[in-house]
């Protein structure tokens, strides 16, 4: 604690991220894509003139705008980009979330939204899951600031289909519905084509897992053009230069090569089907995923130990120190060996 601080830091309690390790491990602990970017990306960051970093990018990154509008055929002034999807939820939460009435959310979903509650003052109501530990949309209901929630779901993997979505939306229109999209490529079922209806629609996305660019944070908004320019408002009062002029090209050419793109997330999600079937036929209880990575429970052993064991084989998973997530390991989905290493690694400690 110091004195120096605002008194609303004490209360904080920040999100924590997964861990980045300095020694060389096997690494399925944050959910980042064993693919490199797309070759277009490598050529944008050799061909880059060093001499124009003294000037200011876009601040409107209007290029990178507009090819994401034509990726998900909406107009460009249906798009906001920022500096990753995190910060993009952040100016939501601003933008759209601060009024006298609890923002709905799930009990067990992204653990940012709680933290960006705490920091913003936003009171929030959260709604179990289903007894399948599925998002229950029909619990969102009564008087409120918004709805914010993962679909397919952080860290449970499940993903409401459009019609789902869409009874969702009918019956809530006076409010924000953000919808994160972070793992919607890896089998789920976007949003976007239902904002033209609804315009308190705004579905977030990213271009850290399916387009393997973390490093480079770059997150964007599809939304109604209303959103998008409340959205504006709040990122021209806090940071009119969210991203940078590499971060701008290299997006660009990731969504450039859509062959690239299609073949890396559907080789992730064959590697995701061919761990579950091995998981599961050494007895772990594995949630149905449309993300890439698999949320598994062990009958024998408790989580907490298999995740030590693994750390001591040098793999590393996400383990939830929660009384909720307890039993459970969130495995994010590497290459083929990376996870023919961790099926070997479990079959040497014993654990199923």
């Amino acid at each position: 604690m110091s004195q120096f601080w605002s008194p609303g830091v004490h209360q904080l309690t920040p999100y924590v991220p997964g861990e980045q390790p300095r020694q060389k491990l096997i690494k399925l602990n944050t959910n980042e894509n064993p693919w490199p970017p797309a070759p277009g990306v490598e050529r944008v960051l050799r061909n880059f003139e060093i001499e124009r970093l003294r000037r200011y990018p876009d601040p409107e990154a209007s290029m990178l705008r507009e090819a994401l509008a034509r990726e998900y055929s909406v107009a460009p002034e249906q798009v906001f980009v920022g500096n990753g999807s995190d910060e993009v939820l952040a100016l939501a939460f601003q933008a759209f979330f601060l009024h006298d009435a609890p923002l709905l959310m799930p009990e067990i979903s992204y653990s940012f939204y709680p933290v960006y509650c705490r920091l913003y003052g936003v009171e929030q109501r959260t709604i179990p899951l289903d007894e399948q530990w599925r998002v229950d949309l029909d619990g969102f209901e009564g008087e409120h600031a918004g709805i914010v929630f993962a679909n397919p779901n952080a860290p449970t993997g499940h993903g409401h289909d459009l019609e789902s979505i869409k009874k969702l939306l009918q019956r809530m229109r006076e409010r924000v519905v953000l919808i994160d999209e972070a793992y919607a490529d890896f089998g789920g079922e976007s949003a976007v084509p239902l904002i033209d209806d609804h315009p308190n629609l705004l579905v977030t996305g990213t271009f850290s897992k399916s387009r393997s660019l973390a490093g480079l944070r770059i997150g964007f908004a599809i939304g109604s053009s209303e959103l998008i320019e409340g959205l504006d408002r709040v990122k021209n009062s806090f940071n009119s230069y969210p991203l940078d002029m590499i971060a701008i090209e290299a997006g660009i050419a990731a969504l450039a090569d859509r062959d690239y793109y299609e073949h890396c997330r559907r080789a992730v999600m064959a590697t995701r089907e061919h761990t579950r079937q091995a998981l599961e036929a050494m007895g772990f209880e594995v949630l149905p995923s449309q993300t890439n990575f698999l949320f598994v429970r062990s009958t024998h052993q408790p989580a907490a130990d298999i995740f030590a064991a693994l750390r001591e084989h040098g793999i590393l998973v996400r383990h939830f120190n929660t009384e909720q997530l307890n039993d459970f390991l969130r495995i994010s989905i590497g290459s083929e060996a990376e996870m023919q290493a961790l099926i070997e690694a479990l079959g040497e400690i014993g654990a199923r």
